[in-house]
């Protein structure tokens, strides 16, 4: 390889080689399904330990930038990520924000409502025979009696998805797909022991039937509702939490 590889100078070594090889990979100077020299001819074109190669090829492979192959022609090799890679390594960086309350209730149900509100449009436009009946077989699931709080909470996140699908931009599904894996499934936690499944499924019912009747301005009036819904049964549940933490420190004092 001809490349020209800098030479790091400050604190974190690693961080900087991953920065730097990250660059190259991007700038088209190492090509995808090209082997990366080994961790000795990475370690002192870079004039560092191979531990510190090591790790900053650790990094690169956690973004799906690399993969190591085995056998007498193996190594690692630059791959090109495919966007469920990606998808997947933002909703697994989303979820841990949320977990760590970096994001509210609020900005969770705001976010969604105004991207998903952009999907209604493009997707009674775009939609097509095969996107609808997905979101009518999670419709008939949600109406099933005998669904689990689980089973409900998963179809829930299906059918959102499904109205993403609708809209065919692949950038929309990208954004909206990581979002819903991510955070749907921690709001749908937080609510579903105080959330009417029928009221839900009613609202899934008007968003549907609006996109079968090409309506975009029904079917965001349908999300809105279920946004406002979503927002009272959170702040009930949020009461709820409190008024329980504080009967039980009450007890124990």
């Amino acid at each position: 390889m001809s490349s020209e590889y800098p030479t790091i100078v400050t604190a974190s070594l690693a961080k900087q080689i991953t920065e730097s090889l990250r660059q190259m990979i991007l700038d088209g100077q190492i090509k995808i399904n090209e082997r990366l020299p080994t961790e000795d001819e990475l370690a002192a074109r870079f004039g560092v330990s191979r531990p510190t190669i090591r790790e900053a090829l650790k990094r690169l492979a956690a973004e799906n930038l690399i993969q190591s192959r085995r056998g007498p022609s193996g190594g690692n090799f630059v791959k090109l990520p495919s966007p469920q890679d990606v998808s997947g390594s933002l909703a697994n960086a989303m979820r841990l924000l949320a977990g760590l309350g970096e994001f509210t209730h609020k900005d969770i149900v705001g976010a969604r409502l105004e991207l998903e509100s952009m999907c209604c449009r493009l997707a009674t436009k775009w939609r097509r025979a095969g996107h609808l009946d997905a979101m009518r077989r999670e419709l008939k699931q949600q109406r099933d009696p005998s669904l689990t709080d689980v089973e409900f909470c998963a179809s829930d996140v299906r059918f959102h998805q499904a109205l993403v699908e609708a809209t065919q931009n692949s950038v929309l599904r990208f954004m909206l797909i990581a979002i819903d894996d991510a955070l749907q499934p921690i709001t749908n936690l937080l609510v579903f022991r105080f959330r009417e499944r029928s009221v839900i499924a009613d609202q899934h019912e008007r968003i549907l039937t609006a996109l079968e009747n090409r309506d975009a301005e029904a079917a965001i009036a349908g999300l809105r509702d279920q946004a406002a819904y979503l927002t009272k049964v959170y702040a009930a549940a949020r009461r709820w939490k409190r008024e329980h933490q504080s009967r039980k420190h009450s007890s124990v004092a």
